[in-house]
């Protein structure tokens, strides 16, 4: 069966001007005069590629694309249109990005990472929305460092990370305090692994390792401030608020400030120490 999207191989039925006629017994399908490899003739086998021309044909290719039906890969915007990005899939006609299937702000010039899927006019598309196109059976183990695409954030959820452009992993709500948006490259630790390999990631450190680094964030938010008007006794929304912290990890940070002399805490808030 010929389908729109995807690599076959064929046998040439016949040859014409046009190109060559191409068939899997069924069904036929030309690949312009200006594809045909030389020497070719009729019953030889050719290998090609199914999608539709810019008169909405189904047409082949001996062209390799850079993506196929139901992968995923990084293709960079060549035009942005009312209808949304048309994006470089290595071919003569460019594949279109719809502006509901977008999550990241793509612009001209920019690589977004994509899956190529059918719409209802048969019509070969990309979505940003690419969770039901990863693997689910990751490598990794606990702690391991990994980098990924954050593509989607879900305020129930938390942030969506296609790991390695390839494996599905998701930042729990609870664990992302922001600080990316889709379309970024992030470093993550694996916090957990599913039994069906889905990662649960986290952008921080392990508590001891990250303390100093929140440290380093609530000092600094002092010393341009002049203070925090409140202390690790505030509301766990509050300092989630104000320092990107949860509280746990607040009055750590706080507790090594303390114990470092750099910070004294009033009944009113916490202010840098003068003592050197």
């Amino acid at each position: 069966m010929i389908e729109v999207g995807k690599t076959i191989t064929l046998n040439v039925k016949r040859m014409s001007p046009q190109g060559a006629y191409l068939s899997d017994g069924e069904s036929d399908v030309l690949l312009p005069a200006r594809q045909v490899p030389d020497d070719t003739q009729t019953g030889d086998a050719l290998t090609v590629f199914i999608y539709r021309d810019s008169k909405d044909r189904i047409i082949s290719t001996v062209r390799v694309p850079f993506i196929r039906l139901g992968e995923i890969a990084r293709l960079k915007v060549k035009e942005m249109t009312k209808i949304g990005a048309f994006l470089d899939m290595g071919l003569e006609r460019d594949l279109l990005l719809p502006f509901h299937e977008m999550t990241s702000g793509p612009s001209s010039g920019k690589e977004v990472l994509v899956a190529m899927y059918l719409d209802k006019s048969g019509r070969l598309c990309a979505t940003e929305k690419i969770y039901k196109y990863l693997e689910s059976n990751a490598p990794y183990k606990k702690d391991d460092e990994v980098s990924g695409t954050l593509y989607e954030i879900s305020r129930n959820f938390g942030a969506f990370v296609a790991v390695d452009d390839r494996y599905s992993a998701l930042i729990p709500a609870r664990e992302f305090s922001g600080g990316a948006e889709p379309g970024d490259t992030i470093v993550c630790r694996v916090t957990g692994v599913k039994p069906d390999g889905r990662l649960d990631l986290s952008m921080r450190k392990k508590a001891y390792l990250q303390m100093g680094d929140d440290a380093g964030t609530v000092l600094d938010l002092i010393m341009s401030d002049g203070s925090l008007p409140f202390t690790d006794k505030a509301s766990p929304e509050l300092i989630k608020e104000k320092t990107g912290l949860s509280k746990a990890a607040f009055k750590r940070a706080v507790g090594h400030l303390l114990k470092e002399k750099k910070i004294v805490i009033k009944e009113d808030g916490i202010y840098e120490s003068d003592t050197d």
